[in-house]
């Protein structure tokens, strides 16, 4: 079918402009003012902003973690993105211990195919490293995986020596690596002296993973890098003192891409010191930081020193997070995200001052298609790339709330926020998958082969 989009303005990482879209054959036919087209089904979006697809490059759908599964598996999670006006996510496949990379990838795969309503790709967590793993890289690259992960804590984490290597490794084949920085050392030492003095509660969460153990290890990886002569993604930023941190190394010549979340954005580490066990909802890691490291990071997005905006989307319901009831270091780490993400950075940012409209988009949509092997196919509206569009009206206004929501979560973490804007519609390769702001359309997702970030420069 051909649909004609007519009286929107199309926002683009440049600006806004009126403009109509004309979608045929899933993909973006033409883009202009007055546009016709006698058999194509018109679409009045008179008084809409159109983004291109959000592409949220963070997530964790049915993943076993901390004795228990996340309770958003690729059904549930990808719908509630599709709501949340993500077309795309990239979730975390990952090579456990004794397994090959092609075994992991296989499992994620299991996980998805024909599960999910939006369109989907992996990146690969690797947890150890030997000659048969690093001839899989090209095996990887070839499936479209041209991301990878590695954890600095954990019982995934990497060694010094092992990051080094897989850096190395990657930058022959133009990969990338996105990393999850903390101390691991330093934290689990904190740990040990906030039990032995019997604080077992939530608010020892943040207090034993604090700032300067996610900068030192931003720092470490950095330089790691820059012997490696490798570009790097440091993943969920939440600091001021990580940001130094990486204007240190850019500063030295290093490419480095950061990313954060709206969580570190919009909330702090007073939720930890609700009372009772309410500040579980909000555990996650590393935890939310200050008031002060909120601003920072959103200047740090103003000006372009961070590139994305991703979720970390790791959901657990309440019963869950009660499994780290007497222990706070068993409370299941996460939030869920994909489904507000889009209105709140359009809400908290674009209406708010903090962005403007083409910056949001080069954040959620055009700067992770690049990173990520994309662009231009998602990422942009443009002739020729997918149509995937999410129609916002700036005029209504919202109020979150668990009784609203897709996501397989009893809770809200922005319960009862206001919002300004809805995603009205959005649509998923030419098909109407949201409307009136409810999915109408699922199980269309499909798997994304991606290029490598060279590939979209």
């Amino acid at each position: 079918m051909k649909r004609l989009l007519r009286g929107g303005r199309v926002v683009s990482g440049d600006g806004c402009r009126p403009a109509d879209i004309l979608i045929e054959n899933g993909k973006i036919s033409k883009i202009g003012e007055g546009l016709s087209c006698e058999d194509a089904c018109v679409v009045s979006v008179e008084g809409k902003l159109l983004f291109p697809g959000f592409i949220d490059a963070h997530t964790h759908f049915d993943l076993h973690v901390a004795g228990t599964v996340t309770a958003d598996d690729f059904e549930t999670g990808t719908k509630a993105a599709l709501r949340g006006g993500t077309t795309t996510v990239i979730d975390f496949g990952t090579q456990y211990p004794g397994e090959t990379m092609k075994e992991g990838l296989c499992n994620w795969h299991k996980k998805a195919d024909g599960k999910a309503s939006c369109d989907y790709g992996f990146h690969m967590s690797i947890t150890e490293w030997n000659e048969e793993l690093d001839r899989e890289i090209d095996d990887m690259i070839a499936a479209g995986v041209t991301s990878f992960k590695l954890y600095m804590t954990y019982d995934t984490q990497v060694d010094d020596k092992t990051i080094y290597q897989i850096l190395k490794r990657l930058k022959k084949v133009h990969g990338i690596a996105g990393v999850h920085c903390e101390n691991s050392g330093v934290i689990a030492a904190l740990q040990e002296e906030a039990k032995a003095a019997g604080r077992m509660g939530v608010a020892s969460h943040p207090e034993t993973r604090p700032a300067a153990a996610e900068a030192e290890a931003i720092s470490r990886l950095l330089r790691l890098a820059e012997i490696a002569g490798a570009p790097v993604i440091v993943v969920h930023l939440t600091s001021r003192e990580g940001l130094k941190m990486i204007e240190e190394a850019r500063a030295r010549g290093q490419e480095v891409y950061v990313e954060t979340c709206p969580q570190y954005l919009l909330m702090d580490d007073s939720l930890y010191r609700l009372p009772g066990f309410e500040g579980s909802r909000y555990v996650c890691a590393p935890p939310l930081r200050t008031p002060a490291d909120e601003e920072r990071l959103w200047q740090g997005l103003k000006d372009g020193e961070i590139q994305t905006i991703s979720t970390d989307h790791c959901s657990f319901t309440l019963e869950q997070k009660t499994l780290g009831m007497d222990d706070f270091t068993k409370i299941p780490g996460g939030m869920p995200g994909v489904e507000t993400r889009g209105i709140l950075m359009y809400s908290e940012g674009v209406v708010k001052g903090r962005l403007d409209e083409a910056q949001m988009c080069r954040l959620l949509a055009e700067n992770p298609a690049r990173l990520y092997g994309l662009y231009p196919r998602k990422g942009v509206l443009a002739p020729g790339s997918d149509a995937d569009i999410v129609v916002i009206d700036p005029s209504v206004k919202d109020i979150i709330s668990a009784d609203d929501q897709i996501t397989n979560v009893d809770y809200a973490p922005f319960e009862g926020k206001e919002v300004t804007g809805r995603i009205e519609q959005v649509y998923l390769r030419g098909e109407s998958v949201v409307e009136a702001h409810q999915v109408v359309k699922t199980g269309l997702g499909q798997y994304v082969s991606r290029g490598t970030y060279e590939d979209c420069r």
